[in-house]
């Protein structure tokens, strides 16, 4: 996957650029994460609060991120959990995160969710990131890094591009470093419009041998 991910850069013209691979394990068994951090991978996400909680404990360290919705009765065992989350978009969601933070003495790292799919049901909308990013940045517990976004799957390439260029657009008026954009079907258009960070599931793992039932 490195190797890929280094050839369609190159092809991009984005010599020497740096991405992060983060390894999206929902529904995948503990033991094959492990075997991934042992082969080099240093940043895992998950989805669902619960199934993350049981895994954690026996992997080896590594950064982990929460890219699931973020229900704001979880803040806190999420802001314990995880040493970032993706998906915030919306302000009680980022207070509550907040609070959470504050309360175990942390800082944590965020992503705004943008929505650029009309498919998705969440994520801040684009014209209102601005406001969303300066009332995040005035919580003291967090840390705003930059967006994320998920693209319009089952749509057409052209499609997926746009969504993730006005993604790119977006940062670039609300300011960060972090382009959290694109998965295992749509990751070469992410890295084509600037992507900093992949979140990459079955193309790491292979498709997810166990049924999704806790959240």
């Amino acid at each position: 996957m490195r190797n890929a991910i280094g050839d369609e850069l190159a092809r991009c013209g984005r010599f020497g650029a740096t991405v992060t691979v983060v390894g999206v394990s929902k529904g995948q068994a503990a033991a094959t994460i492990a075997g991934a951090i042992d082969a080099g991978l240093r940043d895992i996400g998950e989805n669902y609060l619960q199934e993350a909680l049981r895994k954690l404990s026996s992997l080896p360290p590594v950064r982990t991120h929460y890219v699931g919705h973020l229900q704001t009765n979880k803040a806190k065992a999420v802001a314990a959990a995880f040493d970032m989350v993706q998906s915030i978009d919306r302000a009680a969601a980022g207070r509550a995160l907040s609070k959470a933070a504050l309360e175990l003495g942390k800082q944590l790292p965020i992503l705004l969710q943008l929505n650029v799919s009309p498919v998705e049901r969440f994520g801040c909308p684009p014209s209102e990131a601005e406001q969303l990013a300066e009332t995040l940045r005035g919580q003291s517990g967090l840390r705003l890094e930059g967006v994320m976004a998920i693209g319009p799957l089952g749509l057409g390439r052209d499609e997926i591009r746009k969504a993730f260029e006005l993604a790119a657009k977006t940062l670039d008026r609300i300011g960060g470093s972090t382009l959290s954009i694109g998965m295992s079907g749509d990751w070469r258009e992410a890295l084509q419009a600037g992507s900093t960070m992949l979140r990459i599931g079955e193309a790491l793992f292979g498709p997810r041998p166990v049924k999704e039932i806790a959240r």
